[in-house]
């Protein structure tokens, strides 16, 4: 199982040049994907611009949106010209995780209808998919730049719902679980390769998690501050959100041998801590 490391972009307040940094260090300390998490009403740097200033940094590691909530982004062709210019600029290193999304004042804030989220999403990915392809738009040329990556960069899907699996199996290369246990991840996965082998799909789907992370001095009272405050909009379950954070070395390596053997291909690990040290921390912790 390859162990990636989220960016600390969505950490309130910290500084735009910490992000080269702790790519950089990411990338030396042998990590395999660069994780980002999406949200419009929060302090967080905006996922693709991140992306882009931690590909203009480094050379092997991969790039990942883990997820991007896709629909309030609106449309479908200029979305997929930011992400070929991401696979661009990093030579063909980016994967895209996208979902739907559960949070309602994001919708609000980009006047986009939080009903209507699912069926936009399947607009665009259908729209995304043509100018990958470079299909001809009218008189005019494709929309560029082509990705370096035959037919667009490979794309998780995140989400429980059927339609999240049909997803998976229409357009995916796998299937991400955005937060939760080992045993949600084997159930997850499970309806994954379901609906890959319906589709007649060759090969299986990649299956990838997240989870959170903070090590050293006060590792409990950072883990707690951060998940606290970005799920707050959840009440009472944010307690068990906080609660879950790897907060030891030994924590982190259980987690990665039950992930591993729920059948799960790459864990990408979540600071709560911003501090740039914290990157040797979690990959020792990791066995890198």
């Amino acid at each position: 199982m390859d162990i990636g490391i989220g960016l600390p972009s969505t950490i309130p307040g910290i500084p735009g040049t910490l992000i080269p940094e702790w790519a950089a260090a990411a990338e030396r300390a042998g990590f395999s994907t660069l994780g980002t998490i999406d949200r419009v009403v929060y302090g967080n740097l905006e996922t693709i611009p991140t992306l882009a200033a931690a590909a203009a940094v480094t050379e092997r590691i991969g790039l990942t949106t883990t997820i991007l909530i896709a629909p309030y982004r609106g449309n479908g062709a200029l979305l997929a010209k930011q992400l070929a210019s991401v696979d661009a600029l990093s030579g063909g290193r980016l994967t895209v995780g996208a979902a739907v999304g559960g949070r309602e004042d994001d919708y609000e804030a980009t006047g986009v209808p939080f009903t209507e989220r699912g069926r936009i999403f399947d607009d665009q990915l259908a729209e995304m998919r043509a100018v990958w392809r470079q299909d001809p738009r009218g008189r005019a040329h494709p929309v560029g730049p082509a990705p370096v990556q035959a037919g667009g960069p490979p794309i998780l899907f995140g989400g429980n719902a059927p339609a999240a699996f049909r997803r998976v199996a229409e357009y995916g290369a796998g299937w991400i679980l955005g937060g939760g246990s080992p045993e949600q991840l084997a159930g997850g996965a499970e309806k994954a390769r379901a609906a890959w082998r319906e589709a007649g799909r060759e090969g299986e789907p990649r299956v990838a998690a997240l989870a959170y992370v903070s090590l050293g001095p006060d590792a409990e009272e950072h883990a707690r501050s951060y998940l606290l405050d970005y799920y707050g909009f959840l009440g009472d379950f944010a307690e068990k959100i906080a609660a879950g954070a790897l907060t030891s070395p030994e924590a982190v390596a259980a987690a990665k041998a039950a992930f591993a053997d729920a059948g799960c291909g790459e864990l990408v690990l979540f600071p709560c801590n911003p501090d740039v040290a914290q990157v040797p921390l979690i990959a020792e912790a990791a066995g890198l």
